[in-house]
């Protein structure tokens, strides 16, 4: 069974690659590989195709066509118009309110389709960024778990020397010894982290399954650009929120193309009026018998106006209908707008807090190395034991870590709050 799972995997261990990319790099990719993005931008095709669906009864069509058929009697054709050798005939809407508010709603509702590819697009960028810091985050801490094991594997070879030397218990050699075991475990994991953060990066990038994604720095600090991009205060980041949130204006499109339906159902009780042309080459053998003169080309052209007079309950209730949808997205808005709102402002509370709890982070950082600097040169005086340097080592990793965590945690939270205001795609571009 084992070698039948290992000849299966084969091909998938084969095809499987690893990518390295800057940060500005997989933002491109996301933008031309991302499914979620093609998908979008198809959707919105779609919309401009149903403009120009919605235009068809205002530009006029010309048929034309020719057939033969036997006539017993008067002559006459299946539709009840003349019979000829060929006909030709066009018509054009030119006063119809009905169609004209449709036409209106369409384009509205492409525009509101403009409106959701670009949210989706903004989703998208800022997924990748998000992933990308996780990506970069994991390989920091695969790093320092690799020197934190090392460190405790040079405490655990100092502890058993003592150990057989009877300087130290054997409880501390077993001590030593899962200290070793936890930190060999915790590699283990981060590195099944990083694997996995990694293959998120390259989903979402567009790449097949079993690709991974190596995050490269890039030569631009990304918190110097982020930094630079943040709102001056609360107010100004709510305000940027509020005018930037693609959702909010694509619900107000909704409101506005729904309001132009419920004009459109109410305009088919108004005439309309449409032009009508046709042309028939008539046959003269067709029509000698019955009629004393014979015109072998006729033509007609004018206008057809249709006066509705009883249109029944449809369009009434659709436009009732429509009136109710319209309703609902006005308090949809209402209930977007309250929700930017509120998250712009935890999110820059969030980001005031991130910021601290990340200088707080690099202050003790600051301390752990200090600390070990005091002993390292108490070690070259004798005064300190390697054991005691690799104890401290293994403790600066771990304020690495802390450090690490904190500035991810607190860009992340930038990343979130230039999504709100709609900077995010120019600021990482």
């Amino acid at each position: 069974m084992k070698r039948l799972w290992l000849v299966a995997l084969i091909p998938c261990l084969l095809r499987a690659e690893v990518h390295e990319l800057t940060l500005k790099q997989a933002i491109d990719l996301a933008l031309h590989q991302n499914p979620e993005v093609i998908m979008a931008r198809l959707d919105e095709e779609k919309a401009q195709y149903g403009v120009r669906l919605a235009k068809d009864p205002f530009i006029p069509k010309v048929y034309t066509g020719s057939g033969a058929a036997y006539t017993y009697g008067y002559p006459n054709t299946i539709d009840g118009a003349a019979p000829s050798i060929i006909q030709m005939r066009t018509d054009m809407a030119i006063y119809n309110r009905s169609k004209s508010y449709a036409l209106a709603e369409a384009r509205e509702t492409s525009r509101g389709a403009g409106f959701d590819a670009q949210a989706k697009t903004e989703d998208i960028v800022y997924r990748t960024a998000t992933l990308f810091l996780d990506a970069e985050q994991a390989a920091r801490n695969v790093e320092l778990a690799r020197q934190e094991r090392e460190s405790y594997e040079r405490v655990r070879a100092v502890v058993a020397s003592r150990v057989s030397e009877g300087r130290e218990l054997e409880l501390a050699g077993r001590r030593a010894d899962v200290d070793l075991a936890r930190s060999r475990q915790r590699e283990g994991v981060l590195n099944s982290d990083q694997a996995y953060s990694e293959g998120s990066l390259a989903m979402v990038l567009g790449y097949p399954p079993g690709d991974r994604v190596r995050a490269i720095a890039d030569d631009d600090s990304l918190a110097a650009m982020l930094s630079k991009a943040e709102p001056e205060n609360e107010d100004a980041a709510v305000t940027g929120a509020m005018s930037s949130s693609r959702t909010i204006r694509s619900l107000q499109s909704q409101v506005a193309a729904k309001s132009l339906e419920v004009r459109s159902q109410r305009a088919m009780r108004l005439p309309t009026i449409n032009l009508v042309a046709q042309y028939s080459l008539f046959a003269k053998s067709t029509y000698q018998a019955y009629f004393g003169k014979f015109q072998r080309n006729n033509a007609q052209l004018g206008f057809d106006i249709e006066m509705p007079l009883l249109v029944g309950s449809a369009s009434s209730a659709l436009a009732a209908q429509a009136e109710a949808d319209v309703e609902k997205l006005r308090q949809q808005v209402k209930l977007e707008r309250d929700r930017v709102s509120l998250e712009a402002r935890r999110v820059y509370a969030q980001m005031k807090d991130l910021r601290d709890a990340s200088s707080l982070a690099k202050l003790d950082l600051e301390v752990s190395r200090e600390q070990l600097s005091v002993l390292l040169a108490q070690m070259d005086e004798g005064r300190a034991t390697s054991q005691q340097v690799d104890l401290a080592r293994v403790e600066e990793e771990e304020k690495w870590m802390t450090y690490y965590s904190a500035e991810r945690d607190l860009e992340t939270a930038r990343l979130q709050m230039l999504k709100q205001s709609g900077g995010l795609l120019a600021a990482l571009k």
